[in-house]
């Protein structure tokens, strides 16, 4: 925004600083003078040609003062109002550097706390998640450049090899494309469902979790069979305010994954809904192999999967627990991961609650 210059806050808070100093010298004078006016005492009496002797005296002398009193403000002002001032230079130069793309710098401002400290903390805080933020969509983009080319790249060496096959036999090469297309579609629809849960566009309605986590097992017991995993469900009507479409796409990525991250043929999983104070908890726990605590806090991360970059018919795409993340945070809720001691993982949603849904 262009603004046109004006005086400086320092000049602003020196000229005030003076003001006030002359305002208490003004009042001052005013009562001596006034004394000297109305001093009485017995026997004594002020003509008219003492007092008039009395202001020639005095007001040389008032004079004098005033400006030293002048003089003394607009110094002793424009000192104390550069000392005061120093912290917010810093604060300010510190804003340019991050208007120039260095969000590495920090104020770290020292002393006691008070109004500029608790300001220059603030913006220290600001600076290290915007950091922590361009850095994870660094790695996004970096990783969805990837996860995209990869589909793209099949696909061209399909067609070459169809392309140079003297016996024209298409129908493996259609099907391999078909699988490599559907993983494509899959994944620019999970970076759409990505996009539109961050920009929070949704209209939020009640709902109840315990419904939500019916509905997502009941659509995942097929796969769930397929890889000899028993789903369990229990809790309480839990109330929620939120997006329907989106809390079930939560609820149903978690589950899924917790099928698919599993123990083969003798896995288990527990979805359980219940209330605490003014909060609505979806947990789902699931049997597995043992994670790390500093593994666990990275699946969050859009395309990590586990261990390593699985590739398999069951895989996904990689953003699962990413777009739980953003469902979770878009409705002001938290995301917590913990590894089971026996192995696997528990996943815990936590959100804010709404009155009893009917």
């Amino acid at each position: 925004m262009d603004r046109a210059p004006g005086p400086s806050a320092r000049l602003k808070l020196a000229l005030s600083y003076a003001g006030f100093v002359m305002l208490a010298g003004a009042l001052l004078l005013a009562a001596v003078w006034v004394f000297l006016n109305r001093v009485s005492h017995p026997g004594l009496i002020i003509d008219p040609a003492y007092r008039l002797a009395v202001v020639r005296t005095f007001a040389p002398t008032a004079v004098a003062v005033m400006t030293f009193l002048l003089l003394f403000g607009l110094v002793g002002g424009w000192v104390l109002a550069g000392r005061m001032l120093a912290p917010l230079t810093r604060i300010t130069d510190a804003t340019r550097l991050a208007t120039d793309g260095s969000l590495s710098h920090r104020i770290r401002l020292p002393g006691r706390m008070d109004e500029f400290r608790e300001l220059a903390d603030a913006f220290d805080t600001m600076l290290a998640r915007l950091e922590a933020h361009v850095a994870e969509q660094q790695r996004f983009a970096a990783n969805a450049s990837h996860e995209l080319r990869t589909p793209l790249a099949v696909s061209k060496a399909l067609l070459d090899v169809a392309r140079s096959d003297p016996d024209h036999r298409s129908g493996e090469v259609i099907e391999r494309l078909n699988a490599v297309n559907t993983r494509a579609i899959d994944l620019t629809e999970a970076l759409l469902l990505l996009s539109r849960a961050d920009q929070r566009s949704f209209t939020r309605e009640q709902v109840d979790l315990s419904l939500m986590a019916e509905e997502a097992t009941e659509t995942l017991l097929p796969l769930a069979e397929r890889h000899g995993v028993t789903l369990e469900t229990s809790g309480e009507v839990t109330p929620a305010t939120g997006s329907p479409a989106l809390l079930l796409q939560l609820t149903t990525n978690l589950v899924h994954n917790a099928i698919v991250h599993n123990l083969p043929g003798q896995g288990t999983v527990w979805v359980t809904t219940r209330v605490r104070p003014g909060t609505a908890v979806l947990t789902v726990e699931n049997t597995g192999r043992p994670l790390g605590p500093q593994l666990a806090s990275t699946l969050t991360e859009p395309f990590q999967r586990g261990t390593e970059r699985v590739r398999s018919g069951h895989a996904g795409v990689g953003l699962g627990l990413a777009i739980v993340k953003t469902i979770a945070r878009a409705h002001d809720g938290t995301l917590t991961l913990t590894p089971r001691a026996g192995g696997g993982l528990r996943v815990t949603v936590e959100l804010p609650g709404a009155a009893s849904v009917t």
